[in-house]
């Protein structure tokens, strides 16, 4: 059977452009190819469901403008097919003084986004978060949460309503491009098509070369850790609470989260993981762990942030030092209160040059596109990255 669309991944980002295509050509035939026994298996479905505002990224990038527009059409996507979500609000805590000015430069980033957000005072901190530390926040009342794969189900069942044919368990081992399409192979035979788009997040940069498009960028994992708060001491954090990004480091910090089916959340941490799908230490890829070593642009972003990966390090090892982090935010907490719950893990793309790509990288091919690099907010983004997808695959 000759399809009009072939889609690798089964993550939300995947399933958006899958449901996305459908609107824009019923006509069409789609297939989705998944390799695990469920979608959303990865990524998608180990995050802790944050619908964030957009206040962390530069303005005018992909991640900026995606997460603004794709916020507003997640809200109105789960009001419309019963998707369980909450605008609950959020803030970002300044412990100390010396982080005030990065909370200034953050606000004004926030607000040329178009974030609705604000600074406010220990005291009304207090009364948003009572057991919250912080000499200062920035309250961002429109960050919400949400069920993701919850989202994902529902998407698929739109996708396939129409015109699209979910295939799980079915890898892609190689693909052949031809004049007029591609042949991929599976370990369930052949699949063609006349268009393709690969969205394979932990695997991004391989479902792109094995297309013969091999991307500057490769795919680095990073395992994040998380705990559950146990019930006795979720009362300690009432929604979102989340420290000052530290400059010097590339991602957010530990954090507190609610979780909209019930529970709060804390973490996670951001070590290298031993496989593209190592989800503990014991999980150990020599393949992947090989390609990390030998990309130059891995060694380039170790030695600049080796420092801080040993901190990282330990606070994986210890969780005494884990939980000292989190009582920077919540000063309450103890080990006691925790438990520990399953990882995930980040794909980031990482230049030859050693930098984190900053933001979404999507790339064209002859017979289609390779969505790179989604790191957060893709989930919030994913409806209308699904979006600019479709509309960048009707202009090939």
């Amino acid at each position: 059977m000759q399809f009009d669309l072939a889609i690798i991944g089964g993550g939300i980002i995947g399933l958006a452009t899958a449901w996305r295509v459908s609107q824009r050509h019923p006509e069409w035939r789609v297939v989705l190819l998944e390799k695990e026994s469920q979608l959303a298996a990865h990524q998608t479905g180990r995050n802790s469901g944050v619908i964030h505002s957009g206040i962390y990224y530069k303005p005018g990038s992909l991640r900026a403008v995606n997460c603004r527009a794709g916020k507003k059409q997640l809200e109105a996507f789960c009001r419309e097919h019963g998707v369980a979500y909450d605008i609950c609000g959020k803030v970002i805590v300044a412990i100390g003084e010396e982080e005030l000015p990065r909370l200034q430069t953050l606000l004004e980033r926030g607000q040329a986004n178009g974030v609705d957000c604000a600074m406010i005072g220990a005291e009304r901190l207090r009364e948003l978060e009572p057991h919250c530390a912080g000499i200062r926040a920035i309250h961002v009342p429109e960050c919400g949460i949400v069920d993701y794969p919850g989202v994902c189900q529902k998407l698929a069942a739109l996708a396939t309503a129409v015109n699209t044919e979910i295939r799980l368990n079915t890898r892609a081992l190689r693909i052949a491009t031809q004049p007029d399409g591609v042949v991929i192979e599976t370990n369930h035979g052949e699949v063609h098509a006349r268009r393709l788009i690969t969205c394979g997040g932990l695997h991004a940069d391989r479902l792109a070369a094995l297309a013969g498009d091999t991307p500057r960028e490769q795919i680095i994992p990073f395992r994040g850790e998380y705990y559950a708060v146990l019930p006795s001491a979720a009362h300690l954090c009432r929604n979102l609470i989340y420290p000052v990004p530290d400059p010097r480091f590339p991602f957010l910090g530990v954090h507190f989260t609610r979780l909209v089916l019930g529970g709060v959340e804390c973490g996670p941490n951001a070590v290298l993981a031993l496989a593209r799908e190592g989800y503990t230490w014991s999980d150990v890829s020599p393949r992947d762990l090989w390609e990390t070593l030998a990309f130059g642009g891995f060694r380039k972003l170790a030695f600049k942030y080796w420092r801080m990966g040993l901190e990282e390090i330990w606070r994986s090892l210890s969780p005494e030092a884990f939980v000292s982090a989190l009582q920077r935010l919540i000063p309450e907490i103890t080990l006691a209160d925790l438990r520990p719950i399953p990882a995930g893990v980040r794909a980031q793309a990482v230049t030859p040059e050693g930098e984190l790509a900053d933001d979404f990288v999507i790339q064209r091919s002859p017979h289609g596109v390779h969505v790179i690099n989604a790191p957060s907010p893709a989930a919030t983004a994913s409806l209308n990255i699904g979006l600019m997808v479709a509309e960048a695959l009707a202009k090939g």
